[in-house]
């Protein structure tokens, strides 16, 4: 099973689309289950502890949690795929903060903290860009053709 957590909605119905087709293409390998939590617009901090607090009550406590971060650590999809098949046995849950990042006691919390790349993207398109990377790695986890 893997779960992500997300903070926002999706709104543009392309973007929609776009994670039914990767969740539907998901479904032959693994369960997903994708939470979307409310985006705040406190000041800064308010907000940063705010979502923390949510995405924490989504947790639980045998969860292999895996961050996204830009600080975190930079795999390639081969890499990324051996991490997902090495950790199958657990319950993983990707999450993707809100757009002033993540608070402290998720951070603590997390199991690995991961990196997409040195670029900023919408959480949005992130969103897509994250199932797309799992989809892989399971493709290239039974040795299907997709990735080159």
């Amino acid at each position: 099973m893997i779960k992500v957590i997300c903070v926002g909605k999706v709104k543009e119905q392309y973007f929609n689309e776009a994670l039914k087709e990767y969740e539907k293409r998901l479904s032959k390998y693994t369960k997903l289950q994708i939470i979307e939590l409310p985006d705040y617009n406190y000041d800064i901090q308010k907000t940063i502890l705010e979502e923390g607090k949510n995405i924490l009550s989504k947790l639980n406590d045998n969860d292999y949690v895996i961050v996204t971060n830009i600080n975190g650590n930079k795999l390639n999809s081969v890499m990324l795929s051996n991490f997902i098949n090495k950790n199958l046995s657990k319950n993983l849950v990707f999450i993707i903060g809100g757009s002033y990042g993540l608070s402290d006691d998720v951070m603590k919390r997390a199991n690995y903290c991961i990196s997409f790349s040195d670029l900023t993207f919408p959480h949005q398109l992130f969103r897509i860009i994250l199932l797309e990377q799992i989809y892989r790695s399971f493709k290239i986890i039974n040795n299907e053709s997709y990735h080159k």
